[in-house]
C-alpha cells in the first residue's frame, strides 16, 4: 500500500533542494532502512517513530523495518499552468496521481536567489499554486460533466452520483474555494475520490526559512501558518539548506548540527510525520526475532484489512487477530510478560485497529 505526497512550489523556492535532502538521508539510512529510488524525481523514505526501535530492543529483532512514504518531486509551476504553460500538463498530471500536496513556499529573503515573480511573498505564492489547481479542476469538470450527460438522462445510477458530487466542487470552485472544502457524505467518500481532483488532495505548507530563522521562523512563515490555519490545512518550518547539509553527514555529527542550530529534530522528519498525519494514516507492529516492522494503514481500519497490507491470503482467510498495546508490550516486557499479564487480547473481524497496537495475525491459508 503505497501513499505519494507530491512536492510542488513555484521555481526556486527550495523545493529540489528540500527533495535532494530526503532522498540523501534515506539512502545513508539504506544499512537499516528501506530506500529505492523509482525514478529519477521519486523516492521513499522512513517515517521516523522511536517506538519501533523500542520494540526491537525487547524482543531481540535482528532487523528493523520501518514504514514508508514516497515523494514525488514534480516539475516547477508557473502561472498559465493549467494551460500548459511550462511543464503544466506534467504537473497536473503528477498532482492527480499523488495522495497529498507538499507545497514548498519560499519564506527566506536571498538576493543571489531570485524569485520568479520578483519579490518574496509566500501566501501570494502559495494562491498562485491554488488558481491554477482551481482553474484546471474547473476545466475538467465541465469537460466530465458533457460527457456522462447521456448515462444521467438514462438513469445511470454512477453517473446520476458523479454528476451531482461535480456539480457540488464547480460550486465551491466558481465561489473561490477549493474542491476539499465540500463536505462528503461516507456513502460518497469513494466516488468522491474517483474523481481525482486536484484541489481536493490535503496540502501540507512547507514553509522553506533562511538558516538563522530554522528555530523560530520568521514572519514570512508566521503567515503561512496563519493562512493553512484558516484551511484547515498544516504547516511546517524547515530551513532547506540545513537539511541538506544535515542529510551529508554521519548520525552522531548530524545530532550535534542539530544541537547547535537549536533544533530538536530535523525539519525532514517533521515534513514526513506531517505528511503521514495529513493522510490521517497510523501504524501497527509486527514484532519477533527475526524482525520488528511497522505497517502503514489509514484510520479506522478494521482488523482483516489490516492484515491484508501484509499480505491478501492474510486478509481472505482471517481468523483473529492476537493484539497488544503498545503500552502494555512496553510495560510488561514483551509478548510472554503481556500475556502473563493478561494483556494480550484476542480480536475477530470486527475489531478497529489502534495506533501502536502489536498484531500477530492467525489465518487459513
Amino acid at each position: 500500500m503505497g501513499f505519494k505526497t507530491g512536492i510542488v512550489g513555484l521555481p526556486n523556492v527550495g523545493k529540489s533542494t528540500l527533495f535532494n535532502a530526503l532522498t540523501r538521508t534515506a539512502a545513508a539510512q539504506a544499512a537499516n532502512f528501506p530506500f529505492c529510488t523509482i525514478e529519477p524525481n521519486v523516492g521513499e523514505v522512513a517515517v521516523p517513530d522511536a517506538r519501533l526501535d523500542v520494540l526491537a530492543d525487547i524482543a531481540g529483532s535482528k532487523q528493523i523495518i520501518p514504514t514508508r512514504m514516497t515523494f514525488v518531486d514534480i516539475a516547477g509551476l508557473v502561472k498559465g499552468a493549467s494551460k500548459g504553460e511550462g511543464l503544466g500538463n506534467q504537473f497536473l498530471a503528477n498532482i492527480r496521481e499523488c495522495d497529498a500536496i507538499a507545497h514548498v513556499v519560499r519564506c527566506f529573503e536571498d538576493g543571489d536567489v531570485t524569485h520568479v515573480e520578483g519579490r518574496i511573498d509566500p501566501v501570494e505564492d502559495a494562491q498562485t499554486i491554488e488558481t491554477e489547481l482551481m482553474l484546471a479542476d474547473m476545466e475538467s469538470i465541465e469537460k466530465r460533466l458533457q460527457g456522462i450527460l447521456r448515462k444521467v438522462r438514462g438513469g445511470d445510477k454512477e453517473a446520476v452520483q458523479q454528476e451531482r458530487l461535480l456539480r457540488a466542487a464547480l460550486a465551491a470552485l466558481e465561489n473561490g474555494h477549493p474542491a476539499r472544502s465540500v463536505v462528503v457524505v461516507e456513502d460518497d467518500e469513494k466516488a468522491w475520490t474517483m474523481l481525482q481532483l486536484l484541489t481536493s488532495k490535503p496540502i501540507l505548507y512547507v514553509c522553506n526559512v533562511s538558516e538563522g530563522d530554522a528555530a523560530e521562523g520568521n514572519e514570512h512563515s508566521k503567515a503561512v501558518q496563519k493562512m493553512a490555519a484558516e484551511q484547515g490545512a498544516a504547516a511546517v518550518v524547515i530551513s532547506a539548506r540545513i537539511e541538506e547539509e544535515i542529510s551529508q553527514l554521519e548520525l552522531e555529527e548530524a545530532e550535534m548540527f542539530l544541537e547547535e542550530m537549536g533544533l530538536k529534530e530535523a525539519g525532514l522528519d517533521r515534513v514526513i510525520r506531517a505528511g503521514y498525519e495529513l493522510l490521517n494514516l497510523q501504524t501497527y507492529f509486527t514484532v519477533g526475532p527475526k524482525e520488528a516492522r511497522a505497517w502503514t494503514i489509514p484510520e479506522g481500519t478494521l482488523a482483516p484489512q489490516a492484515a491484508g497490507v501484509i499480505h491478501g491470503d492474510f486478509e481472505r482467510g482471517f481468523i483473529r487477530s492476537e493484539t497488544i498495546a503498545y503500552a502494555d508490550y512496553v510495560a510488561l516486557n514483551g509478548e510472554q510478560g503481556a500475556k502473563d499479564g493478561g494483556k494480550m487480547r484476542v480480536e475477530g473481524k470486527g475489531y478497529t485497529v489502534k495506533d501502536g497496537d502489536v498484531l500477530h495475525f492467525l489465518f487459513n491459508a
